[in-house]
């Protein structure tokens, strides 16, 4: 279905490849799952793979893609390899553009000419898949991460496609959706579908795999029966890391000062409730985690304890002082917030300039020791004049931390800091914040991972259904 024959390619302006001589078959029926550190070039692999790289893209390009016995340069635009490839990105976001969750759906519906009546049957179909029947009538730009992922997927899944290529399409969701992301790709799979899968949760889509490829600088360094991959050690603690050897303190802070408390806090977007009369205390030193499924209120939460929220009811109390009575900025100096999607964050041109505004912004003394302090911390000494977008995707995690680290607040908040990481990339991020811990920061973390939460944090907050329904530090 799918060739890539000594494939290399170079992104304008840039000299080092991203591609570097690919050769890779994915044949009828089969799943091919491709996985490697940040950085290594799996996106572009999946771009060059599915046409765009080569339709849509500048550049140095080598070798050849043929999709379907055609090769991509003979097919006239992305329209017409759209009828062959369906494409799920890393980015889903960037993939909405209607004010419904239908609509998204409807649209890659319509687009095939099917009859209202099949169509109907389809959508229903579609949305069951995916659970997606509530979601219906909200708009995408609403969702949480994992949801819109799981939109992004329906939509593909939509066009009715032979062969689907994802990129990382359950980063964002917790353990339970991305098990229902793993049967929806069986059940495709099974159904004669060709998918190329770029990965890196092996462990819950060993069932649906034929071959496990590594990537590694742009080269492929390994592949072939998943079995024997994973006879690596250095593979082995890529995909299937070990987090009870993070090292650091252990043990709760139950007799340190307060410094956030909540107070039974509700808040709505419009009509939709997303969290419902939560109270609870955080304490100086703690090293929290936030876990529970796609749209349980975690991000909700956390967004209120700097004031990029407001309640619609109860009280957030940071340090003493009420959010209801400071600003984003005041609140600054307290509590630091790293997003999901770190790229967010930037804007400066290189990564030195990124760190110094928050530094210079607050007045910190001292700031180019703390400039270059936070670099190192962060192991970007020696990117510290890189354009911040030209970094991996493990880098620009590390760079966020680095920025919110450098301004020196004494609460570290961090929207799942290790989504889209290798297993070393994220034990490394797991580390810095346990250092982090050890100088005095109070972290808490939003994570899907159960093995972090459990070998990491002190304490583990679980929500659901925008409540808290459990939590290990409580009296």
């Amino acid at each position: 279905m799918i060739e890539l024959n000594n494939v290399s390619y170079t992104y304008p302006h840039t000299v080092q490849p991203a591609l570097h001589r690919i050769t890779l078959s994915l044949e009828k029926g089969r799943c091919v799952m491709v996985t490697g550190p940040s950085g290594a070039g799996k996106t572009s692999l999946s771009l060059a793979a599915s046409g765009i790289l080569h339709h849509e893209y500048g550049g140095k390009k080598e070798g050849s893609v043929v999709i379907d016995g055609k090769d991509v340069t003979q097919y006239r635009s992305l329209s017409d390899l759209a009828q062959n490839v369906g494409v799920v990105f890393d980015d889903a976001e960037a993939q909405m553009i209607f004010t419904t969750v239908e609509e998204e759906i409807l649209s890659a519906l319509e687009h095939r000419g099917l009859s209202a009546a099949v169509i109907e049957e389809r959508l229903s179909g579609i949305m069951k898949t995916t659970y997606l029947e509530e979601l219906k009538d909200r708009s995408p730009h609403n969702l949480s991460g994992g949801q819109k992922q799981r939109v992004a997927l329906a939509a593909t899944l939509a066009l009715g496609n032979d062969i689907l290529i994802l990129d990382e399409p359950t980063s964002e969701l917790d353990e339970h959706a991305t098990k229902r992301i793993a049967e929806i790709l069986k059940d495709l799979k099974d159904q004669g579908k060709t998918i190329l899968l770029i990965e890196h949760k092996f462990g819950q889509f060993h069932e649906m795999v034929d071959a496990l490829v590594v990537l590694e600088n742009g080269e492929i360094t390994a592949q072939g029966i998943p079995s024997d991959v994973l006879k690596d050690d250095h593979v082995r603690g890529m995909v299937l890391p070990d987090f009870s050897a993070v090292k650091g303190i252990a043990g709760t802070a139950t007799d340190s000062e307060p410094v956030i408390s909540v107070q039974n806090l509700t808040h709505n977007y419009g009509n939709v409730q997303a969290l419902s009369g939560i109270s609870l205390t955080i304490r100086k030193g703690e090293f929290v985690a936030l876990v529970g499924e796609n749209g349980s209120g975690k991000t909700t939460l956390v967004k209120h304890f700097n004031r990029l929220l407001s309640p619609t009811g109860g009280d957030v109390i940071v340090r003493g002082k009420n959010t209801k009575d400071c600003s984003i900025a005041a609140l600054a100096c307290d509590v630091g917030l790293v997003f999901q999607n770190p790229d967010h964050m930037f804007f400066a041109d290189t990564v030195r300039e990124e760190i110094a505004y928050g530094v210079k912004n607050l007045g910190i003394e001292h700031g180019n020791e703390v400039i270059e302090s936070a670099l190192g911390d962060a192991g970007l000494t020696e990117s510290a004049d890189l354009y911040p977008r030209w970094l991996s995707r493990g880098e620009r995690q590390r760079l966020g931390i680095a920025c919110v680290v450098a301004m020196q607040p004494g609460i570290i908040v961090l929207d799942e800091p290790t989504t889209g990481l290798d297993g070393y990339e994220a034990i490394l991020v797991i580390n810095i914040l346990k250092k982090l811990q050890e100088k005095g920061h109070t972290i808490i973390i939003i994570t899907h991972n159960r093995d972090i939460a459990e070998h990491c944090a002190d304490r583990i907050i679980t929500m659901e259904g925008g409540k808290v329904i459990s939590d290990t530090g409580s009296a």
